[in-house]
């Protein structure tokens, strides 16, 4: 089972404008390095490599949900902003 969830792989069609914008918005490469901060968090904890109350862990993946959310809107809205 493969539990990392890096954002590129989640959005490979996105690759592109992913790194456009790592490169480009200091907001976006700020919220991109935490998610996969968060990320690499909560799969130490499912490997048991750190310990975790469920509730902690399962705080820590609606962080991420919230910030892949925000990333993918940043996405979205800087490929819509190309095509007008």
């Amino acid at each position: 089972m493969d539990i990392h969830h890096p954002f590129v792989s989640e959005f490979p069609e996105h690759r592109e404008t992913i790194r456009t914008l790592k490169l480009a918005d200091a907001r976006f490469r700020a919220m991109f390095e935490e998610y996969h901060k968060l990320d690499d968090e909560i799969c130490r904890i499912e490997e048991d490599i750190e310990y975790a109350t469920d509730q902690e862990l399962d705080e820590l993946k609606f962080k991420r949900a919230k910030l892949k959310d925000a990333l993918y809107t940043a996405v979205r809205k800087s490929e819509a902003a190309l095509v007008h």
